[in-house]
């Protein structure tokens, strides 16, 4: 079962509506695909979006990880010895956390193939099926009001709300305005992408909380080194505080669990360089008593599948932030998840259920 051929294509994918956080605005989804080839003809794909501003990782150096160090190190070596693959992508290259994240995918889809599991299950299999939220972009509070009314009437019944740009009454304002529209039955959660220091997430959050605008979480308030100013403001307020661009790996999720500077942690396959380091890093929030949310960069279906599969098979994951390729024009993977409006479902196939992906729009690489 021996790795015979690795490749590498990039894909670019149109969003429907530009994506704007505080720290971006994507108006194309960029990603390089991996596709992994064994001897036997089972073939495995992952997925690395670049997204520079949070891990640092653009296309060509994406690439260059995995033809330079990671597709010399798996050549020739067998698929069964997956703990040795995975540990040693891990400990080969410092950084690169995208680039290790789409190779992992690929290793764990050949791998679950193999078993003849769909990935969830190979994983835990706690669940199937999801319920993802949906993102409002920040703009200015009419045209989100408008954006959070759209996206209820399509069935949504999360919205995680992008803050942390502008003054701080113009966020709370954004904010006031989504909670006129669609009322109170719906869950807001909040993100502001490390937008705010310390002092001003606790005056916003707090006059939320005097508002009675029932956030159920705020994502990030501060930025991501600032541990302290996260324990403050998660210690100041009442609404839960979830840690994202703070953890990106195992020792990041001990401290920040250790001192108790936030409430929940946000786990990307893109921060923790794949499955097998997300599988650490939930266990020690497990173990500590926190639950953990699973999200997404700007990804398709392919990165988002192994992201699902991951998330369904843990009783201690319990909340998804899936929604990327709704936001996309076209979508270019046959297999993988299926979506019913708010509502993912995970194919029984094996592996991550992978059919066909379209790639007229691909650079190739093989290396």
């Amino acid at each position: 079962m021996k790795i015979t051929r690795i490749e590498t294509f990039r894909v670019a994918v149109p969003l429907i509506k530009p994506f704007k956080t505080a720290l971006r605005t994507v108006t194309i989804a960029d990603s390089v695909y991996v596709k992994i080839t064994c001897e036997n003809g089972i073939v495995g794909w992952g997925e690395a979006p670049p997204t520079l501003v949070i891990t640092g990782d653009s296309l060509k150096s994406i690439e260059a990880s995995i033809h330079e160090v990671f597709k010399p190190f798996l050549l020739s070596k067998s698929i069964l010895q997956l703990e040795l693959l995975l540990q040693g992508i891990q400990q080969i290259l410092v950084g690169n956390v995208s680039a290790k994240a789409a190779i992992d995918m690929a290793l764990y889809d050949c791998f679950s193939q193999y078993c003849k599991l769909p990935l969830y299950q190979l994983l835990g299999g706690y669940n199937n099926t999801l319920e993802t939220d949906y993102t409002v972009s920040v703009n200015d509070p009419i045209e989100m009001g408008e954006d959070a009314v759209s996206y209820v009437n399509q069935g949504f019944n999360v919205l995680k709300i992008k803050v942390g740009k502008d003054e701080l009454q113009t966020d709370i304002n954004r904010i006031i305005e989504i909670r006129r529209r669609v009322g109170n039955e719906i869950k807001l959660r909040l993100d502001a992408n490390q937008g705010w220091n310390p002092k001003e997430a606790i005056t916003a959050i707090r006059k939320m909380e005097d508002l009675g605008l029932n956030i159920e979480l705020v994502e990030q308030p501060v930025k991501a080194e600032d541990i302290q100013g996260l324990k403050k403001v998660t210690d100041s307020v009442d609404t839960l505080i979830m840690a994202d661009e703070a953890v990106f790996t195992p020792k990041q999720a001990f401290e920040v669990l250790k001192t108790r500077s936030a409430d929940l942690i946000n786990i990307k396959l893109m921060k923790s360089g794949g499955i097998y380091r997300a599988q650490i890093i939930n266990h020690l929030a497990e173990v500590s008593g926190m639950e953990c949310m699973v999200g997404s960069m700007i990804e398709t279906k392919l990165g988002i599948t192994a992201a699902a599969h991951f998330a369904a098979s843990k009783k201690n994951i319990t909340r998804y932030d899936f929604d990327a390729p709704l936001m996309l024009a076209e979508d270019i993977v046959d297999g993988g998840v299926q979506y019913n409006g708010r509502n993912i479902t995970l194919s029984d196939q094996f592996g991550l259920g992978i059919n066909h992906i379209l790639l007229h729009n691909k650079k190739e690489n093989v290396g």
